[in-house]
């Protein structure tokens, strides 16, 4: 099991999530947001190959990508937290640092 905390930014919005691999190999993610944007789409990504979430293989996009169509925020670092969540559980989780400065 693996685990992410996001804090958006200004926004101020939330996000948990917890990504389990399942004995098929499937991961499944369960998401807990402050955000109306990101509670939307949460069902569209609740269950996901993880091999394919991690890389653009054969030129298609991961589906946790795609869902982030649906945000209209371009800048949400939600999306990429919960592909950093699915790929904890394939590798050493480490914690990812976006620091912004004006």
């Amino acid at each position: 099991m693996a685990k992410a905390y996001i804090h958006a930014g200004i926004c101020g919005f939330t996000t948990d999530v917890t990504a389990v691999q399942n004995d098929e190999g499937k991961v499944e993610i369960s998401i807990d947001s402050t955000c109306p944007h990101i509670m939307k789409v949460a069902d569209s990504i609740k269950e996901v190959e993880p091999y394919n979430e991690i890389g653009f293989f054969g030129g298609s996009i991961p589906s946790i990508l795609q869902a982030h169509y649906s945000c209209p925020h371009a800048a949400c670092p939600v999306f990429s937290g919960v592909v950093k969540a699915v790929a904890a559980g394939l590798a050493l989780p480490k914690d990812v640092i976006i620091t912004v400065s004006k």
